[in-house]
Order: structure tokens, then sequence, then C-alpha cells
């Protein structure tokens, strides 16, 4: 009998269109046996789709993805499991939750002198938002007519990609630093869509297979204990290559849609 689970996903508490609410509903309908919010940056959803889960029989799990550095390459880490009143997770999420305000401050004024006339109450898709991240730039843009498809903004070189929008952005935490600190919370870190990680060679080849066990034989040593294996748009060898070397280093193995909304 198949366990079906989610690990990755995302509510409007962070940059998702759904509420906890509705996303355990869809989970429900679609028959999985246990999900977990993974809001960046932010654990404000979880309690809600936790008590949502109650009520129709769907197990939630605590979980949180917050983009870091680790010598130059972003990574991104899923925690998962760790005690949401931990001081130090409040306190980081606190500062990067500062962090991003300021980026969104510089990002805005990127968008506005490339001709798009955004102000930050376009950005605010729900009432008592508090967050904002890069695809509520994008949503805000579709609206006002700038752009086709929320995927346009994140063109190569255009928009959010842009050398400009990248100068723009926020300070990211240590990797190590962030894997210790949901260790410490008494986690699970995971490194997300390895697939997707940049700066470690093209993905597919083995310049980047070798990166990436690199990069996973470093992380080990410093607390990592999982590894997102299954993910959209994985080939079959992309997810066999990740399962290998999940077991190789003996890592759990995940799976996560990244979903954002419908």
């Amino acid at each position: 009998m198949s366990f079906k689970t989610d690990l990755h996903i995302h509510s409007w508490y962070s940059d998702g269109t759904m509420s906890p609410e509705e996303i355990v509903e869809k989970y429900v309908q679609d028959k999985y046996d246990m999900i977990a919010l993974t809001d960046h940056e932010v654990i404000a959803g979880i309690k809600e789709a936790e008590e949502a889960g109650k009520e129709k029989n769907l197990r939630v799990i605590p979980g949180i993805e917050i983009a870091t550095l680790y010598k130059g390459i972003e990574l991104h880490i899923l925690g998962y499991y760790f005690n949401m009143e931990d001081e130090p997770m409040l306190k980081m999420l606190d500062e990067l939750a500062e962090e991003r305000k300021l980026r969104n401050i510089r990002l805005l004024k990127v968008l506005n002198d490339m001709g798009c006339d955004l102000a930050f109450s376009d950005l605010l898709q729900r009432p008592d938002q508090k967050y904002i991240g890069k695809p509520n730039f994008a949503r805000a843009m579709v609206k006002k007519g700038y752009i086709s498809s929320v995927k346009d903004a994140f063109e190569p070189g255009k928009y959010l990609e842009s050398e400009a929008a990248k100068k723009a952005e926020r300070v990211k935490p240590d990797s190590v630093q962030i894997i210790e600190l949901i260790n410490n919370a008494g986690g699970m870190a995971v490194l997300a869509h390895p697939a997707k990680i940049k700066g470690i060679g093209k993905r597919g080849t083995p310049e980047f297979m070798k990166g990436l066990d690199d990069l996973l034989r470093e992380l080990k040593k410093n607390g990592l204990k999982g590894l997102e294996c299954i993910y959209p748009g994985y080939s079959d060898e992309e997810r066999l290559s990740f399962i290998d070397k999940a077991a190789k280093y003996h890592l759990h193995i995940t799976e996560g849609s990244d979903f954002h909304g419908e």
C-alpha cells in the first residue's frame, strides 16, 4: 500500500496563492497521507494547516524553506520537525524578514526605473499580507499588463533576473549556519531541488554530478540529513542519480512538488 507525501508546499503566508486550509483540502481530495507546509522563512501558517489536517485526517508536519549561500553557491535548505518556539530560530526568521523588506524596497525601485509603474499596494494580493516575495512582484506585473505570465518576470536577463535586480538582492545566511539552526531546534535539514543548483556545472553533466557529490559530502559533515530526490521536472535518470547519492551519504530521501497554488 502506497504512502503519498508532499514535503514541499507554499501557502499564501509566503509566496503561494492558497490558504493552509485550502491546501489541506486539496491534498485530502488527492488522497495524500502526509504533507509539510514549507513557506519561505515563515512559520505563520503551520498551526493553521495542522488544525485543518487533524479535522481531515491528513498528517501535517512543520516545515520551512530558507535560501542560503555556501561558498558563493545558492542552496535552498528545507527544515522539518523543528520546535516552532525555538528562540534562535525565531530570531533568525525575524532578521530574514527585515532583510526581505529592505530588498523589496530596492527591487521596487529597480522595476520603477525600468518603466513598471508599481507601488507596494500592488504587491499585496490579500488582506493582512505580511510577506512579499518575488512571485508577488511578478503577479503584480501580470495584473498591470507589463508581462503576460509570471514566468516572463524570471526570464534570464530581464526584470527580476536583470543585473540591476540581482544587485538589489538581499544578504542570504550561510548554509551551514542554517543547517545547524534547524538541527539545534530539533529538526531535520534537507537540501531542496538539487537539479536547480547553479554554479557547480551544467545540469546533467558529469561536472554537475561531481559538484553535487562534493557539496553533499561537505554538507553531510555539517549536519545535512536529507536530499529532495523526487521533484517535478526531474528525469528518471536524475531521480535515480539523486537517490544513489542520498544512499551514498546516508541521507533521507524526500519528495516535494514545490506547490505554490493552482
